[in-house]
């Protein structure tokens, strides 16, 4: 058996914005951009490097999904950008104007600093070590 995780939906307030900040600031891949007909797109946003897993940005429509933007880590780090020279990825993510939560720091696993992407969701930026 041979599976993956391919996307992990993230819910947004606006396709335009979202694709704006994901492709500017974290500088991401749009991979697609279909019109699905009734007010939805297929929006897949991808980091530069191998095939990996993908955002799959959906657009809350309900009061419900609308609550949930910026939320679905309930306050956590859930979602982990890794790289291969955090100090380079550091730089550049900072001079485009990412919101850092903390000083970057050494732990046991690799350099690592907490950021938040437009709606305040909590991200690892992590060059593993080893």
């Amino acid at each position: 058996m041979n599976q993956r995780i391919a996307h992990v939906t993230l819910l947004v307030r606006n396709y335009n914005e979202a694709i704006a900040f994901y492709t500017t600031v974290l500088g991401f891949a749009l991979v697609a951009d279909q019109d699905m007909g009734g007010g939805k797109r297929w929006v897949v946003v991808a980091p530069p490097g191998p095939a990996g897993c993908a955002l799959l940005l959906a657009e809350a429509k309900t009061e419900e999904e609308k609550r949930g933007v910026g939320q679905q880590g309930a306050g956590r780090v859930w979602l982990f950008l890794h790289t291969d020279d955090f100090w380079r990825d550091y730089a550049v993510l900072q001079a485009r104007g990412l919101r850092f939560l903390e000083t970057p720091r050494s732990e046991a696993y690799g350099h690592v600093a907490v950021f938040e992407d437009l709606y305040g969701n909590k991200w690892d930026l992590l060059e593993p070590l080893g």
